[in-house]
């Protein structure tokens, strides 16, 4: 029996939704930082994990012009193509693009907010071509 590709994608978000992870219509709305509060890349250096599955970001460093070296696990290492930090509307934001055998252009965006320690966002599952909503907390 062959199934076809719409019973596998339905099974496939089934499973994410056992899991914990909920489809999200939008991104959630990101924070402004406190006025005059100017946070410095430097901040997302380290080691971050998602709290709903044990996924880790690890950002290594933070360069002046915007690139980010960072590493993912989920658990073992998934290739990064592409991440990157900015500054939008006042708050750093950080962007990582994976690329590996089930992630064809998977995507993090997440607003980094200081006050919490955490990053928040949206991780868009290019597989199922969903989005969710996520976070990330320091790991100490």
């Amino acid at each position: 029996m062959i199934a076809s590709k719409a019973t596998v994608v339905h099974l496939a978000v089934a499973v994410l939704l056992i899991v914990g992870l909920e489809p999200a219509v939008a991104p959630r709305p990101a924070l402004a930082q406190s006025k005059g509060e100017q946070v410095g890349a430097e901040r997302l250096v380290g080691r971050w994990v998602r709290p709903d599955g044990g996924y880790v970001l690890e950002i290594r460093r933070a360069q002046s012009d915007g690139r980010l070296d960072a590493a993912y696990q989920n658990p073992r290492p998934i290739h990064v193509a592409r991440a990157e930090w900015r500054r939008e509307e006042g708050r750093l934001q950080v962007f990582v693009e994976l690329r590996d055998v089930n992630y064809p252009g998977s995507t993090y965006t997440l607003d980094f907010l200081p006050e919490q320690d955490r990053l928040v966002g949206a991780y868009f599952q290019a597989a199922l071509q969903q989005t969710f909503e996520v976070e990330f907390v320091r790991q100490k």
